[in-house]
């Protein structure tokens, strides 16, 4: 059995993560936006971290939990959010800026709202 209260503590790390790369992509209103300025590049190198931090800490999550946890959950592509940390850490100069605006702006969002009821059936 794995412990509830280090799993509750790292989906709460996992989120906050998350709060910080929509606060970080809020200004960025499409892919190229990314590259127009070095504040900019400073950002997409910001949540490129911050998403293999996410993606490691699920890959933690999972074989902690001998993979039974993220299952009830199968709304998120857990094997693809754990596949980002192994791109962004590996091919790290072959980035792909559009791919990384979607994830900032359609799957943040939606893994934000898992995270929040992951938390809640917790209690």
């Amino acid at each position: 059995m794995y412990d509830l209260s280090l799993l509750k503590e790292k989906l709460q790390q996992i989120n906050d993560a998350l709060s910080r790369i929509e606060k970080r992509s809020s200004a960025v209103k499409a892919p190229a936006d990314f590259m127009k300025t070095d504040a900019n590049q400073d950002k997409l190198d910001a949540i490129a971290m911050l998403l293999i931090a996410i993606g490691e800490s699920f890959k933690k999550i999972d074989k902690e939990t001998e993979g039974s946890f993220l299952k009830k959950y199968p709304e998120i592509d857990w094997k693809g959010v754990i596949g980002v940390r192994h791109v962004l850490a590996h091919d790290y100069f072959d980035i792909d800026v559009e791919e990384i605006y979607k994830i900032c702006k359609q799957d943040i969002p939606v893994l934000r709202k898992v995270i929040s009821r992951m938390l809640s059936e917790m209690k």
